[in-house]
């Protein structure tokens, strides 16, 4: 009883722990900083990673391979203070989302679009987070993963483009048909539940 106390009395101390502190932790070796290093990101990873890859079991995959990636190049990664781990894993975990859809042909992106019809919304309606996070995972991988790159990443087209191997045209196209329909979406679920 007493040994399960100071476990998670650990556990707890080291979810207080600063970023540095963490990592100082894991590169050592420490178990139990591991465990804590993987509790503190995993939540966020697998938000960011359900953005591009809407298959849970794939997110699971994809963020096991993030984590073997992570602890085994945390004794090279240079910190920068806090917040640059979290941004490290944010870069490893989109990198290997965007790997995973070209591995699985999930990514297809269209040149030549039918026009579709512009929904202009004026101001985004009162949508919880958690509808409007399902509504982007609706989209067409392509148009999702356009989507997130520019509005998430705040990638311009032009890197867009050079990720994905797709002409900048083509990157807008794509993030506008995604606006297009995800603005169709919002309107649909406000009519729905006025």
């Amino acid at each position: 009883m007493e040994a399960r106390l100071l476990k998670r009395s650990s556990a707890s101390r080291q979810g207080d722990l600063s970023e540095a502190e963490l990592l100082n932790l894991v590169r050592s070796g420490d178990a139990s900083g591991m465990r804590a290093f993987y509790e503190r990101y995993v939540g966020f990873l697998t938000a960011v990673c359900s953005r591009y890859v809407p298959d849970r079991a794939a997110v699971k995959d994809i963020l096991q391979e993030v984590f073997v990636k992570a602890f085994d190049r945390i004794g090279s990664f240079e910190y920068r203070g806090e917040g640059s781990v979290k941004a490290w894993m944010h870069r490893i975990v989109v990198n290997d989302s965007l790997k995973f859809l070209r591995a699985n042909g999930k990514m297809k992106y269209v040149d030549d679009l039918p026009d579709v019809e512009d929904e202009q919304m004026d101001s985004l309606p009162d949508v919880p987070v958690a509808v409007l996070a399902e509504m982007i995972k609706s989209l067409p991988d392509g148009y999702r993963t356009v989507f997130n790159l520019f509005v998430f990443e705040k990638k311009s087209h032009r890197e867009i483009a050079e990720l994905l191997g797709i002409k900048e045209d083509s990157s807008a196209s794509q993030f506008f048909r995604a606006r297009a329909m995800l603005a169709k979406k919002i309107k649909e679920y406000v009519k729905k539940n006025e």
